[in-house]
């Protein structure tokens, strides 16, 4: 640690500014102490002067030399050790460990003592890629597809390969994202998350607190908004602090980033591997900085590949639109710079001389476009965002590819971008690929490489294979030549290269028995040997032409060639590796390589061959590593592969077995001749595969092989006993035919022979000899021909130790002689014709059995007696004794002839294994029992003399106290006793105790233990056990002992009549085989390989069927039916906006073709007569109304909008030009909608007075009489598209101030009134002419769309007054009046004379629902005017009338009423008028060709009426109310802290927002004990305050209830009960919301409560609360007595267990009860304080609160459930 530290210090520093060069230029001409200066002037590097740390002598430089003098690193700062390097904890992360390592260092630090640093200090894995993130720095939106996109395939890029991952490590911008993307979908493995932050020292927020050497740090992200400075991303593991001596400026780092880059690209992306790490530049988002960065990566040499996320904005969105644009060297159009220069300045907001540079660096990047990738993730041909990194990156040859492929291990890449179909590759580059795959242990390479080609037939060569086995892999290596050094019996040096001879050594070693490798055989070593000296000679000679001339050595050929041409061998040894998958199968089990090996068994031939081999090869691999101390997990490594292999044998067995029976039986018996001749049942005994020798096929064979030919089921043991005792039965016997016995293994002999046969032979007419023959050879009657033996045997050996031994053996003892003399020679026949061909290989095999030591001992002291009894005297004696003892071995033997049986072998099992496992019970036993028996014996017998019986007496006696036997009269004392014999019953006591009670317990539990255990697996341990017996009678003769002389002669003649004709003896080799066929072998094959592929694919369907991958595959068919839905959804919404803009320019166009019309109709008038028709229609002497444009109040111009006026016309309907509908583009200040002083108004000279539409205003003007003087001349429109218009008097004060209501923007719509007065007859023409030039050249010199804002429009006749008025169109219209305005449900009229509409006339109901999702563009209201209505009473300013009871329900329509009789224009006014139009039209055709924002309102509109007229004529419906319901105004509270913590303060916002509710026809009872509720629909809302068409529920208190607390609230008392109602929920949401963020993820609900709003029913005049409407069954799950339900499930101990933890969070102080609710949404809590008096004063949350009675009662009826539990609360509460 402390070197490490030092080594850091020595190494890295950091910089200091030791010059202050002040940054301002001002001359201030001061001292070097001034207060100014220290606290004011800068340095250049950013600091004051009292912040350098050290400063020179000669430092202070005034500011009037300091312009001479430029500030630099090098200069003006000075190096020194660094002291800031350890790990950073960061704060405020719950879900994970959040550490990173980090360093300051300076901007020139060396780059390979950085890199050191990385990879051995920080264990950093050397990097395969390194993606370099640069992009914005400022935070800024990404959109959520393009998000996710990038994050994902960032992580999943890295993480893949390796890749380190370069930012600037701050937690804004760019740097945010990658953290995040880690967040989402990184690993949680510290090791492979290698997010690097190269971030400069001075920029980073508080970095005095990672000041420290090799410390850890915590840091706190959260940094001052105001500065300037940014914190560190707590998501990067480790953090490059750059030190340029300068704070609070950037840009110092890039250098060192930047040549850390090209320093990593320098290095081998892979030790084997010559390519180098790729660099690859991603760019999101970003500002001008980044398009220097882009064209430094491209003009590299090489360049380096650029990645740009299209749609991420800024500099991104301009290389992706420059790219496209120079797409086929295609060159930028004039008009095409010219727009990119626009880009540009409205992108990055600058001047027209920065665009230009700016542009030229885009140009020059597209220089190099090729180097340019473009990633668009709205494409539907695009790729996936990792696989799109990673091909960029992809730079060089196709071999060079491949080999980075390689190094990434990501072959999906290497499949469908470089082995793709058509591509040439140089002689050799595939098997090179190959290699290095094999190496690598790259497993879905070596599968691609086999796909597309290469055959390791010719791949695999001695020199491959043998660099394979020498490939350094770690710990593997050392364990093989720890494997190679006990095969070879001797040390190995260091280095050692392992050949293939010791490979074969090794393969013996580990496999044992009589397995001889195919690199053992003398045919092979001989062309090794021949191999070697030829890759010799060819070296050296190759050598010496080389360097004379290697132009003539080397033949010309092709440099390339296909991929499946075959590979020329390498000096002929490819015919050595026939089975070159077996080698190499053989080589992945020896090098550990488990996934390698499970590829290459599955490739190619004898699956279940390789399986049982591999099986063996990890079982004795284990057993080395646990016997050699190479660690537990080694072993625990190796046998976990062995059982892998061992069940995919069994498995793979099983499903032959369910294929064919037979079949499957060949594959256990057929010889292997790729592994020494064994079969796959030997393989499997070998092993020790239990479960292989369990299957039931085994078994099956087991019994055909048990009975030989003998075809009997029933009374197997009674029929052959019988036919041995009378040979002349075995003609009865049923025999198997020829084809029954196929798959029973067979000499080499009965094979030959068997073929020329005919094999529909059946056994029942077979010769008498060859029944003889079958039967006498069956391996049962061998048993039990042998047994019988046996037992004379026995019967005769015990009669003659029972009886006096005479000198001379008797007949008795001769036939036990000569039957024990026998079995030796039979012994020895075992050893000698065993597999194995040395000699001491024989008997290893041979005393590797247990039966055989045993008979081995017993023969042996059997002759030792029998040398001894034919002496005399004690000699004899001693003779008779070892016969005596002899024939205990010879009982002990009936127990193997007891195994064969079913019932019987399993308990010998059982037994087997507790006498093996006893040994150390009964060593702890022996040493308790001489423990106690030495102090006894030399307590009780000090006197003794030395001799043998000192012994006896010390384990004689303690041994059977053991036993019950307590020698309990030598206990009392004696007085002849020797001293200290009374401390002999307290030793016999502590000895009975721990050897009677505990040991012997001991032993008995043990047994017990083992009892059980075997139990369970006794009948697979004999079925296992089961082969060896059948193979010992299967070899065996059949004449037993000592008739087995006769055997042994016949055998030796045999033997001597094959020699001679010069047979190899293969038939006494053979064992246990299948000999089979060519044909027969090709066909087992095929069916193996057969049963492989069914059992994969049965493998394949159970995973997938599984109930874990349904789940996973529901979950992942969600995510992409998910997508498909969010793409359609964009689609379907780009669809109905191209539809609603089309339905646009449809209504723009009968907008224009009426207006056309009417024009046409003004025109065409040809005398004054017509004229006045058309304009008067009827000229009654009443006032002819005026209508102000429906539109012109929302249109932004920069002047003051000049209304026209124009008479009505007498058509039935009127249209407004759309073109009127238009404003001007954004940015552009509203209206005042205040004519200016002495302004004219066009046609008429009006001068409104625009005041607020309140209630109380309108009775104060009323009350004055409606005089000149003190009324106003009309009424303000009130909308939420005109919020500067209102008065700050009292709309803008909140719930709190004021009890009255504000005036929201609402749908209701003051109409308003005023006198105007029109030019008379007798001014002339001229005077006309000359103020319409002036106003014309007035309204064009402010705005175009000022002139066009009001409109001549036609109006009804005066007969038609009745009839609607304002501007009306066919599709709105009918015959029908419009419904009078009526009262609301409680009986009142709406204030300032709103009323709800029914709109009869609308056609449309898709213009409902459009006007109902787009509140702030109104919907069309109409009024109704009745002839008999009287106008209102009062005075009249010239004879102006006021209409003020009847006013439209419409935001839209503002119309100005006339009621003055006067002259109208003349036609020169018309003309004008309509040439006015006619430019104004063509402008704004202009501006909504150039789909400015100004033109969305005129697009709804039209479409709208485009609709209604449309559907109108079409589609018969029913006339829909569009607003029904009654106007009310909403409050909300708004927190200073979007995230809504605690310490966040609740404000009331400063205007309510209008809506219009309908209650529901249909009401439930939802009343409580303190308040009534009422649900209400909304039909329109303000804003997002509320959603239409939504369930709310309104709620107010009782009257009694404000009855009760009008005392204590005076005035208002329903709202102050209201406020205290909305706070105390609104605490509530608070304290749950930190409830879900600290409860353990083991609490898996989290519960919430509804948002409260306050609400003004205008109609009732009264303050209310408004909520959200719930759906279900509704729960209260306590009161606020602290009565509590009992719990039944999660949720509700979850909602219990929130009222106990907000008592112990709030300390004591707070109680949340009378929790209610639906699911997880509740309502309606009560907020207990234990100090509320419920007085005016003291009161916070409302009436429901009891205080410490409440809490009280909540602490002696609350019980703790689980989730308090978790919680950690404490299970007793108190006050």
């Amino acid at each position: 640690m402390e070197s490490r530290k030092s080594w850091i210090q020595a190494t890295f520093y950091k910089r200091e500014c030791v010059k202050f060069l002040p940054a301002s230029r001002d001359h201030h001409g001061c001292s070097p102490v001034c207060h100014v200066c220290q606290n004011l002037v800068r340095c250049c590097c950013g600091r004051l002067i009292g912040e350098h740390a050290e400063l020179e002598s000669s430092s202070w430089v005034p500011p009037a030399s300091a312009n001479e003098e430029t500030w630099s690193v090098a200069q003006h700062t000075r190096a020194s050790p660094t002291d800031a390097f350890g790990s950073i904890d960061f704060q405020g992360s719950t879900k994970r460990c959040c550490r990173a390592k980090f360093v300051r260092l300076s901007c020139d630090a060396k780059l390979d003592q950085l890199l050191c640093l990385m990879l051995r200090e920080w264990n950093m894995v050397q990097p395969k890629l390194v993606i370099s993130v640069h992009g914005g720095t400022e935070n800024f939106p990404l959109p959520p597809r393009v998000g996710q996109a990038f994050s994902k395939g960032l992580i999943r890029a890295a993480e893949t390969t390796g890749a380190w991952i370069l930012t600037d490590g701050f937690n804004t911008g760019v740097s945010m994202y990658v953290g995040d993307a880690v967040k989402v979908y990184g690993t949680h493995e510290r090791r492979k998350r290698n997010i690097i932050g190269v971030t400069p020292w001075g920029l980073i927020e508080n970095h005095n607190d990672l000041i420290g050497r090799d410390v850890l740090r915590h840091y706190q992200t959260l940094g001052n908004p105001l500065s300037k400075r940014a914190s560190l991303n707590g998501l990067h593991s480790h953090f490059l602090l750059v030190d340029d001596g300068t704070l609070g400026k950037a840009g110092g780092q890039l250098e060192l980033r930047r040549n850390l880059e090209r320093h990593i690209h320098r290095q081998r992306i892979h030790p084997r591997l010559a390519q180098r790490v790729p660099v690859v530049c991603v760019v999101v988002e970003g500002g001008p900085p980044v398009l220097s960065t882009v064209l430094d990566y491209v003009s590299r040499s090489p360049p380096a590949p650029v990645i740009v996320f299209e749609g991420t904005g800024r500099a991104a969105d301009l290389l992706a639109l420059i790219h496209k644009q120079t797409a086929v060297d295609r060159k930028l159009d004039t008009h095409i710079k010219e727009d990119f220069l626009l880009r540009i300045q409205g992108v990055f907001g600058v001047a027209r001389p920065e665009a230009s540079q700016l542009f030229g660096l885009l140009t020059d990047c597209m220089e190099h476009r090729d180097a340019i990738t473009i990633f668009d993730s709205e494409s539907e041909d695009h790729l996936e965002a990792d696989v799109a990194i990673l091909k960029a990156s992809l730079k060089g040859t196709l071999t060079e590819q491949l080999n980075v492929t390689l190094a990434w291990d990501r072959a999906d890449i290497a499949q469908q971008h470089i082995l793709v179909y058509g591509q040439h590759w140089k002689v050799g580059a595939l098997e090179q690929a190959m290699l290095n795959a094999l190496k690598m242990d790259r497993v879905s390479f070596v599968k691609l490489l086999i796909e597309n080609g290469v055959t390791l037939k010719h791949f695999l060569t001695v020199s491959h294979l043998e660099e394979l086995y020498n490939t350094q892999q770690g710990s593997s290596d050392y364990f093989l030549h720890h494997i190679v050094e006990d095969a070879k019996k001797c040390r190995v040096p260091v280095g050692y290269k392992i050949s293939l001879i010791d490979v074969g050594m090794v393969i013996e070693h580990l496999i044992g028995g009589a397995y001889r490798s195919t690199y053992r055989r003398k045919s092979f070593r001989t062309v090794y040997n021949r191999i070697n000296n030829a890759l010799k000679v060819y070296s050296l000679t190759r050598s010496q032409t080389t360097a004379v001339d290697p132009a003539e050595t080397t033949p010309p050929r092709s440099q390339f060639f296909r991929t499946a041409e075959p590979y020329r061998p390498e000096l002929g040894d490819s015919s050595l590796f026939i089975y070159s998958v077996n080698d190499l199968f053989v080589w992945a089990v020896l090098k550990r390589r488990q996934q390698m090996a499970l590829f290459l068994w599955h490739h190619g031939e004898q699956a279940m061959a390789r399986a049982v081999v591999a099986c063996r090869l990890y079982r004795a691999m284990s057993i080395e590593a646990k016997e050699s101390d190479m660690g537990d997990s080694t072993a625990e490594e190796l046998k976990k592969y062995s059982l892998e292999f061992g069940q995919l044998a069994v498995d793979l067995l099983d499903k032959a077995f369910k294929e064919n029976e037979r079949m499957a039986m060949k594959l256990l018996t057929s010889e292997m001749t790729d592994w020494s001749d064994f079969t796959c049942l030997q393989m499997a005994v070998a092993s020790g595969l239990r479960p292989f020798l369990a299957h039931s096929c085994t078994q099956m064979l087991l019994n055909d092989l048990w009975m030989g030919r003998l075809n009997m089921r029933k009374n197997t043991w009674f029929k052959i006993i019988v036919s041995i005792l009378l040979p002349a039965t075995i003609q009865f016997l049923e025999f198997k035919s020829q084809a029954e016995m196929s798959h029973v293994p067979q000499t080499q002999e009965a094979l030959q022979t068997g073929t020329s046969r005919r094999i529909n032979l059946t056994a029942r007419w077979l010769p008498w000899a060859r029944k003889v023959y079958d039967f006498y050879n069956a391996p049962v009657v061998k048993f039990w021909f042998h047994t019988m033996t046996y037992l004379p045997f026995l019967m005769l050996y015990t009669y003659t130790v029972l009886v006096r031994m005479e000198k001379n053996p008797s007949f008795p003892e001769w036939f036990i002689i000569t039957y024990i003399s026998s079995t030796a020679v039979e012994k020895v026949r075992e050893v000698l014709l065993s597999e194995p061909r040395r000699f001491q290989k024989k008997l290893k095999l041979w005393f590797s059995e247990y039966w055989n030591i045993h008979d081995f001992v017993a023969i042996l002291l059997f002759f030792t007696g029998f040398a001894l009894r034919w002496q005399t005297g004690v000699v004899h004696t001693a003779g008779r004794i070892i016969y005596c003892l002899d024939i205990i071995f010879w009982f002990v033997r009936v127990l193997d002839l007891l195994a064969i049986n079913q019932k019987a072998g399993p308990y010998l099992t059982m037994i087997t294994k507790m006498m093996s496992n006893m040994f150390y019970i009964v060593t702890i036993m022996g040493i308790v029992l001489v423990s106690f028996g030495t102090p006894r014996g030399s307590i009780l017998k000090p006197y003794e003399d030395p001799s043998w019986d000192l012994l006896k007496d010390v384990v004689f006696q303690p041994y059977f106290m053991m036993f019950g036997e307590v020698y309990a009269g030598e206990i009392n004392q004696n007085p002849d006793c020797p001293p200290g014999s009374f401390l002999n019953p307290l030793l016999q006591a502590v000895y009975l105790f721990m050897q009677y009670i505990i040991m012997v317990n001991l032993l008995i539990a043990f047994y017990n233990n083992v009892y059980i255990h075997m139990k369970n697996i006794s009948n697979q341990l004999w079925k296992y056990n089961r082969y060896r017996y059948i193979m010992t009678y299967q070899k065996k003769p059949w004449l037993p002992p000592p008739l087995i002389f006769f055997s042994h002669m016949t055998l030796c003649v045999s033997s001597v009549w094959h020699w001679h004709k010069g047979a190899s003896g293969q038939e006494s080799n053979s064992g246990l085989k299948l000999f089979l066929a060519p044909d027969d072998r090709k066909k087992l094959h095929e069916f193996e390989e057969k049963c492989v592929a069914g059992y994969f694919r049965d493998k394949h369907e159970s995973q997938n069927c599984s109930q874990i991958n349904r789940i996973r595959s529901a979950a992942d068919k969600a995510e992409e039916m998910m997508d498909t839905l969010s793409e359609v959804a964009e689609k379907v919404q780009f669809i109905q906006e191209s539809l609603q803009m089309l339905d646009g320019h449809l209504g723009h166009l009968q907008d224009m073709s009426a207006q056309a019309v009417d024009t046409l109709n003004l025109l065409s008038a040809t005398d004054n007569r017509q004229q006045e028709a058309v304009l008067l229609g009827h000229s009654q002497p009443i006032a002819s109304p005026y209508q102000q444009l429906s539109h012109s109040w929302s249109l932004r111009v920069d002047g003051n909008v000049t209304p026209s006026h124009a008479p009505l016309s007498p058509k039935l309907y009127q249209s407004t030009p759309p073109s009127l509908m238009c404003g001007l583009g954004p940015g552009k200040k509203r209206p005042s909608f205040e004519f200016p002083p002495g302004g004219s108004g066009g046609l008429c000279d009006s001068r409104p007075k625009w005041v607020l539409g309140n209630l109380e205003f309108e009775d104060r003007w009323r009350t004055n009489g409606g005089s000149g003087a003190a009324s106003p001349a009309g009424y303000r429109l009130s909308h939420s598209s005109m919020p500067h218009l209102w008065g700050a008097s009292w709309r803008d004060r909140t719930p709190c101030e004021s009890s009255g209501p504000s005036c929201p923007s609402s749908p209701t719509v003051l109409w308003a009134r005023e006198s105007c007065r029109l030019l008379s007859q007798d001014e002339s023409m001229e005077e006309e002419e000359e103020d319409e030039e002036e106003e014309l050249n007035h309204d064009e010199a402010q705005s175009i769309s000022r002139t066009s804002s009001h409109v001549f429009l036609l109006s009804t006749p005066q007969s038609e007054r009745g009839q609607q008025l304002g501007i009306v169109n066919p599709g709105f219209s009918g015959d029908s009046e419009l419904a009078r305005p009526r009262r609301s449900r409680f009986g009142k009229r709406w204030p300032f004379g709103a009323v709800e509409r029914e709109l009869q006339h609308s056609r449309s109901l898709s213009a409902s629902i459009e006007t109902m999702a787009m509140p702030a563009s109104g919907v069309p209201g109409h009024s109704t005017m009745r002839e008999d209505t009287p106008p209102p009473t009062g005075k009249e300013d010239k004879g102006t009338g006021c209409y003020t009871d009847y006013l439209p329900n419409n935001p839209k329509y503002t119309v100005l009423y006339k009621s003055q009789s006067t002259q109208f224009p003349t036609i020169k006014h018309m003309l004008l008028i309509f040439q006015l139009w006619l430019t104004v039209k063509s402008l704004l055709q202009l501006l909504f060709s150039s789909h400015t924002v100004t033109g969305v309102g005129f697009v709804f509109l039209a479409m709208e009426r485009n609709n209604l007229m449309r559907l109108a004529h079409t589609i018969p419906f029913t006339p829909v109310s569009l607003l029904g319901g009654e106007e009310v105004c909403i409050y909300t509270l708004e927190e200073s802290d979007s995230e809504w913590s605690l310490s966040s303060t609740s404000s009331w916002c400063q205007r309510g927002h209008a809506a219009m509710l309908q209650p529901l026809a249909h009401q439930e009872t939802l009343d409580g004990g303190l308040r009534r509720a009422l649900r209400v629909m909304c039909t329109w809302a303000e804003g997002d305050v509320l959603k239409p068409g939504c369930v709310y529920v309104v709620k107010s208190f009782r009257p009694e209830v404000v009855r009760t607390w009008q005392a204590e609230f005076p005035s208002s008392t329903s709202l102050h009960l209201c406020l205290r109602e909305i706070q105390q929920q609104r605490a509530a949401q608070k304290l749950m919301q930190v409830f879900n963020q600290i409860k353990p993820s083991s609490v898996p609900h989290s519960p919430r409560f509804l948002d409260v709003s306050l609400l003004w029913w205008q109609a009732e005049g009264q303050w209310l609360t408004i909520e959200g409407n719930m759906s279900g069954d509704f729960m209260k799950y306590n009161n606020n007595t602290g009565e509590e339900i009992s719990p039944c499930c999660a949720l509700e101990e979850t909602v219990l267990a929130f009222s106990h933890w907000t008592y112990e969070y709030t300390q004591k102080e707070l109680l949340v009860l009378d929790l209610q609710g639906v699911g997880v949404d509740l309502t309606d809590p009560s907020v207990i304080r234990a100090d509320d008096k419920s007085s005016s004063e003291d009161l916070v949350f409302g009436p429901a609160n009891l205080g410490d009675d409440a809490v009280q009662s909540f602490i002696l009826k609350h019980t703790c459930n689980s989730c308090c539990r978790r919680l950690g609360l404490s299970s007793e509460l108190s006050l």
